[in-house]
């Protein structure tokens, strides 16, 4: 029972009282008290996490990244993770080592078989040329928004019971005709995922335009796990980019280190060794039956100059 001085203070207090009661208390229903109660959690931002990178082989380090992402965003009270995606890159990104896409999209979708709200998107994987980061994040948020906007005209607006139409109510309105514009109101927030290596990367020459990177801080934000060893604040306090939008920025630590990576996952493929308990075990089933990782494969893309430094790099003024 909620007292009749919490509903005095917070929610007009002739809705709750039944205005006929002797005894001069007020009742409040249950039905009342569950409609109340959702009101709190309407409030927070909902968000969808993207990772994107190579994912060649996506490990259970990434996984451990939207986890750890999600109980952190969670816990600060003002945001609500919808859903988690996985963007491995195409194969135009031209990393040295990157085995075709379309078998690290079946690693990826393996790996998140059973994962109740991560998923695996192929857009960026399917795209003939490399894509921009920001242009990744900017694609989901249309779809997003599109999605919303979908949802908003395809849902019908409840009549008021037992009343009855104007005649103004009957006549054609030409106003539907026209389609709804997406509108970014009711929209999850799109924020990038990354581990500490991604963040420190913006400082390579030529591997990030400077706009790009602005522009994904600034408009989208940053989720970044860090490791052990990764001096993130650091890094963000001695770029200017990043400095002036570090309110976008969430660092997270990981309390539990984890040092697995795609390129030690590799390794230890090269040597014969063991990966067990460091993939998923059906990645590694399907690593193994199709014998991914050779160095022959690790091969692959030598001496290729890596696609951004040969965008940036051409399109840099001399």
């Amino acid at each position: 029972m909620i007292p009749v001085a919490y509903l005095t203070k917070h929610f007009r207090f002739k809705e709750f009282l039944c205005k006929n009661n002797k005894g001069g208390s007020g009742v409040f229903h249950l039905d009342q008290q569950l409609q109340v109660l959702p009101m709190a959690n309407s409030e927070k931002t909902e968000v969808v996490l993207l990772a994107c990178g190579s994912f060649n082989p996506i490990t259970n380090m990434h996984l451990r990244l939207f986890e750890l992402a999600k109980d952190y965003l969670s816990g600060t009270g003002k945001y609500n993770v919808v859903k988690g995606i996985i963007s491995p890159v195409g194969d135009a990104y031209k990393k040295k080592g990157l085995i075709p896409a379309h078998h690290r999209v079946v690693m990826a979708e393996l790996a998140t078989k059973h994962s109740e709200w991560v998923e695996v998107d192929t857009w960026e994987s399917l795209q003939k040329e490399w894509v921009e980061t920001v242009k990744v994040l900017r694609h989901h948020r249309e779809k997003l928004a599109a999605s919303h906007c979908g949802q908003q005209q395809s849902s019908p607006v409840p009549e008021r019971p037992a009343r009855k139409r104007k005649w103004a109510d009957q006549r054609p309105d030409s106003r539907q005709k026209k389609p709804l514009e997406p509108k970014t109101e009711g929209v999850p927030k799109v924020k990038l995922l990354c581990g500490a290596d991604l963040l420190e990367s913006f400082g390579v020459p030529n591997l990030w335009k400077s706009e790009d990177i602005a522009h994904i801080v600034a408009d989208y934000g940053l989720v970044c796990v860090t490791r052990a060893g990764n001096d993130a604040q650091k890094f963000i306090y001695e770029s200017d980019v990043l400095w002036k939008h570090r309110s976008n920025i969430d660092l997270v630590n990981e309390w539990i280190p984890n040092d697995i990576s795609s390129t030690k996952i590799r390794r230890a493929l090269r040597r014969g060794q063991s990966i067990r308990y460091l993939v998923p075990d059906l990645v590694r089933e399907y690593i193994e039956r199709h014998d991914l990782y050779s160095s022959e494969s690790e091969d692959r893309n030598v001496g290729v100059v890596l696609a951004p430094l040969q965008r940036n790099t051409a399109g840099a003024p001399s």
